[in-house]
């Protein structure tokens, strides 16, 4: 039945092929796993988190399949980006498979149901495992800062963490937010709005890897001053490798999969090199195996996403994952996945 589903799924273009994986996974056509694994546990800005693998932003972007993503064995999911109005996004095509590159081109441009929507179906789910939101900000908005503050108040006590995404390439002028008297704004209207809102919940920051190295350094600073929760490392990218073989390589919008892998973990060990452990780091970007995501444990991160794999890959990716990568703990002498974190970057 999982081939037959890759097969079909494989031969429709990549955007009706996501609305189809979110349609199966609500219809209850998903797996159900049940893994245990202590050893690959993490404990991250409070919360504890029953293995590191994640289920990156983009995929579920309505939250309308988050307990059947946590069946398939994910320890948290992220849904959205959500913005506090609906809106279309960008006209269509805007996805592109790269498969001669194991990679994948978006351009979606924060394509939602919008805050309210997203909230009654929050409100509505069992919380039995952690789910956070990506939060966005509408294109046409005025005042972007107020967006990100009024998906904190929106979803208050419906979610586990916030994600504050100002590196989507897809908003004209959103990666503007990371410079540094915007982002230093910015995060105290955030934080301020969680304290009052939902205190004691996380608020990570996803920034993008294509930055410039003053801003590398500004987003350290910023992160420590305001005891943010962590950094979520990295976006897609609108940077293109010269050597990518696929006939849509040139398409634009922001870069995802096996081309984001080394970009992505070298500023992840950047940044670990920076800011230690004092922020906890979240690794994404390329993640398509094991070997993969110990890579990014080694190089700072306490938790690792991922989505794009699944694409080629599909579900039963997740368990190889989980299974393997406690090998990789044993021939390097780690008792638990958290000895390994930053062992490459200290």
């Amino acid at each position: 039945m999982a081939e037959l589903g890759a097969k079909v799924l494989g031969a429709v273009d990549a955007e009706t092929a996501h609305y189809l994986t979110i349609r199966m996974l609500k219809d209850g056509w998903g797996p159900k796993v049940s893994l245990e694994t202590p050893h690959l546990a993490m404990e991250v800005a409070g919360l504890s988190f029953p293995n590191i693998l994640g289920l990156a932003a983009g995929f579920d972007k309505n939250a309308e399949a988050a307990d059947a993503a946590l069946d398939l064995g994910f320890g948290f999911v992220e849904v959205g980006a959500v913005t506090p109005r609906p809106q279309e996004g960008n006209p269509r095509p805007r996805v592109f498979r790269l498969r001669a590159d194991a990679g994948v081109i978006n351009r979606y441009g924060f394509n939602n149901d919008g805050l309210e929507v997203v909230a009654a179906r929050l409100k509505a789910r069992e919380r039995k495992g952690i789910v956070g939101v990506n939060l966005g900000a509408n294109k046409d908005s005025e005042d972007r800062a107020e967006d990100y503050v009024t998906g904190v108040r929106g979803l208050a006590g419906l979610v586990d963490f916030f994600t504050v995404n100002i590196s989507s390439p897809n908003t004209p002028g959103l990666r503007a937010l990371q410079g540094k008297s915007t982002l230093e704004e910015l995060m105290r209207r955030v934080l301020t709005a969680r304290d009052d809102a939902a205190p004691g919940t996380p608020v990570f920051l996803k920034i993008a890897p294509d930055l410039a190295d003053e801003d590398k350094a500004d987003i350290a600073d910023i992160a420590r001053a305001t005891a943010l929760d962590g950094l979520i490392i990295s976006n897609t990218t609108i940077t293109r490798a010269p050597n990518l073989r696929s006939a849509k390589a040139e398409e634009k919008g922001g870069l995802s999969g096996k081309p984001l892998f080394a970009m992505s973990t070298a500023l992840l060990k950047e940044f670990y090199g920076t800011v230690g452990a004092e922020v906890p780091l979240i690794g994404v970007g390329g993640v398509s195996s094991a070997r993969d995501a110990y890579e990014k444990i080694l190089a700072g991160a306490s938790l690792v996403q991922l989505y794009t794999a699944l694409v080629y890959e599909g579900p039963g990716l997740l368990l190889r994952i989980l299974n393997e990568l406690p090998s990789y703990l044993d021939a390097d002498g780690f008792q638990t996945i958290a000895e390994a974190v930053g062992a490459a970057a200290r």
